[in-house]
Order: C-alpha cells, then sequence, then structure tokens
C-alpha cells in the first residue's frame, strides 16, 4: 500500500468510472477482434495505470477466470487470488513485461524519460507466444524519447499473435503520430464527483469530506493528485497562497517574503505551490474566456480573479502564465534558488496587476 493509503495499480482490483472503456475491451474480446495495442489516455491520476493492469490480468488469466461453459466475460475483473493477480501484483509473471522510466542511480532519482535500452527485447519479448498471451505495458509512452519510440514503432509494425502492447499516455499529442495511428485509441476521462469522493474516501477515511470535495476540485477529479495535494497538505498551501494574493495589486512585502521562505524550505512543498499557482492561473485565464466563474474553493477568491481580469487583457496574462511556467522548469533544471524563483514569479504578478 503507498503512503497515500492507496493501492498501486498492479495489485487494486478497484476500478470506478471506466466502465464504457472496460466494455471496449470485452466487446473486442468476446467478438476475436482484440487489436495488438491500445492507446490508453487521460490525465494524470484518473486510473489508466489501473485500467491497463485490469486489461493484462484478464488477458493473461484465461485459465482462471470464466470460462466459455458460461457464455462469454461480462467484466474484466479477475480474483485478487488467483494466479495471474498474484503473479503479476509480485512482478513475477513471465508473460508479463512493464517498461518504465528507470532508476538513475548516479543522480539518485528516475531518469526523466523512458530510454531506449529499457525497450529493447520488447519484440522478441512478444514473438514468444507458443505458450499463449503476452502483454508489454508502456508507462507511459509519452515519456519515451526518440529511439525508444521508433524502437515501440518498430513493434507496432510488425505486431506478432497472441500478442498485446498497452500505452499509456498523459498527453498523446506528445507521440509520434505513427504510434498513434497503428493502436486504437481509448480516451478515459476523470471519475464522476460521487466515484472520485469513494475512492478517496477508501483511501484516506481521516479527510472531512469538505476537505475532499476540495482536493478534487484543486486536482480537476484526478484521484492520485488529489491524494498527493492530501499528504502534502496541499489545501493549506493553496489557503496561504491565495491569502497572500488578495494583497494584489500591491502585496505585502513581509507577508510575500515569510511565504516564500516557508515554501522553499521543502522541494515537495516548493513544487506543490508551484502547480498550484500555475493551475490557479489557468483556471481564471479560462473563466475570463468563458466569461463564467468557477466553483469558489477559498471564499472570495472569485473577487481575486474578477480583479485579476480587469487589470489586464488575457493575452497578457496567457504570456504572464508562460513566463512563470519556463521559471519554474528552469529551477529545476538548473538548480535556481527556490525562493528567488518565488519572489520573481510573484513580483511578474504584481507588475501585470499594475502595469499601465
Amino acid at each position: 500500500m503507498t503512503d497515500s493509503g492507496l493501492l498501486p495499480p498492479k495489485e487494486n482490483s478497484l476500478l470506478l468510472g471506466h466502465a464504457d472503456a472496460e466494455h471496449q475491451v470485452l466487446d473486442a474480446w468476446n467478438a476475436g477482434r482484440m487489436h495488438h495495442a491500445w492507446l490508453i489516455t487521460g490525465p494524470r491520476g484518473i486510473g489508466k495505470a489501473t485500467f491497463a493492469y485490469r486489461v493484462a490480468r484478464f488477458v493473461l488469466s484465461q485459465g482462471d477466470g470464466p470460462s466459455g461453459l458460461f457464455g462469454p466475460p461480462d467484466t474484466l475483473d479477475i480474483p485478487p487470488e488467483s494466479p495471474a493477480f498474484r503473479q503479476i501484483a509480485q512482478g513475477a509473471h513471465g508473460d508479463f513485461r512493464v517498461v518504465e522510466r528507470q532508476w538513475d542511480e548516479k543522480k539518485k532519482r528516475f531518469r526523466g524519460e523512458i530510454i531506449v535500452d529499457s525497450v529493447r527485447g520488447v519484440g522478441e519479448f512478444l514473438a514468444m507466444t507458443a505458450g499463449g498471451w503476452k502483454v508489454v505495458l508502456v508507462d507511459a509512452a509519452d515519456e519515451m524519447n526518440r529511439n525508444a519510440a521508433n524502437a515501440i514503432l518498430k513493434v507496432l509494425e510488425e505486431p506478432s499473435k497472441r500478442s498485446l502492447l498497452l500505452l499509456l499516455a498523459h498527453n498523446p499529442a506528445r507521440l509520434l503520430p505513427t504510434i498513434r495511428s497503428r493502436c486504437r485509441h481509448l480516451a478515459l476521462r476523470p471519475p464522476s464527483e460521487a466515484d472520485a469522493l469513494t475512492l478517496l474516501a477508501r483511501a484516506r477515511p481521516d479527510l472531512p469530506r469538505d476537505d475532499a470535495e476540495a482536493m478534487l476540485r484543486l486536482s480537476d477529479g484526478s484521484i492520485g493528485r488529489a491524494l498527493e495535494l492530501a499528504d502534502e497538505g496541499g489545501l493549506q498551501h493553496y489557503h496561504a497562497m491565495i491569502t497572500l494574493l488578495r494583497s494584489l495589486p500591491k502585496l505585502d512585502g513581509m507577508a510575500l517574503h515569510a511565504f516564500a521562505d516557508k515554501v522553499s524550505r521543502s522541494e515537495e512543498t516548493f513544487t506543490i505551490t508551484a502547480d498550484l499557482l500555475q493551475w490557479w492561473l489557468a483556471r481564471a485565464i479560462a473563466a475570463g474566456g468563458r466569461r463564467q466563474e468557477p466553483v469558489e474553493i477559498i471564499p472570495g477568491e472569485n473577487g481575486l480573479t474578477r480583479s485579476l481580469l480587469a487589470a489586464a487583457p488575457l493575452d497578457r496574462w496567457v504570456e504572464v502564465w508562460e513566463k512563470i511556467g519556463h521559471l519554474f522548469e528552469r529551477t529545476g533544471a538548473v538548480a535556481l534558488d527556490k525562493k528567488t524563483v518565488l519572489l520573481s514569479v510573484f513580483a511578474q504578478i504584481e507588475r501585470e496587476m499594475t502595469r499601465r
């Protein structure tokens, strides 16, 4: 179990909110037209990996699941006590392989991309189908570098019988068009608010309902993101950030320095605050474009949004959003001082608010 209380995808048998995608896979399977490659897309944290493991367990458990004696299967669910479920959860299934970013021992962190070395051998593995189906899960395909992507493309161009390639993608536009065109596409969407609250309550039963609803709004319905925010005090950080921004058009200097000091002490807190600030500004810009105020997370924050939009046209706020995003990206790339970056970001917002 993860720190957040949610089982990792390879051990998780619970999936809510993706019934349509499940039916599409079942229909293809029962009709004998199972596509050799499926591109499963959607935002981070909505259950793409959980769904993919569910598909993999189903395909690899034909000896464990429902048989033709009782008609075609009507669910992808496989009991946790089945051999295929246990073996996949333990990383010990001989017909299943996962391709993902690897740990960089020198830098003591995961690589920023999937490299070609991680993809080598996938074609040969999928071609060894004498014993039944072979399944490869790429998590996530849009993190492959060009050489890795070209290697996967070759596999897609020469599919083996009884082989299944499951490609996850948070941003499918980053994939080669030739990869996208050779896959059957399943676009997953965030679960309904009711399903999301159910999952969040299972993972974090200690979380008050009001806080859970706020976390889901901050994460745009992503369960994974909501749990990250809950674990790192994201709602409290968001509240502190909005409180500080309410002093615009002229920020409270002492409060700003105190906020930047606190946020910059932790890599996790800095990253979450940076993400929340960009998310808030993007949300304000979108509200201006739609001319419709969103549901408030912090009481009174729509008043801040109105002040922001009245101070400058949307195109200028889009430019500020892009500059802020670039600055935050450079912080991790070249190890800029976090407090200095935060002060610079808030100064850019303040300048735009007072610009004439």
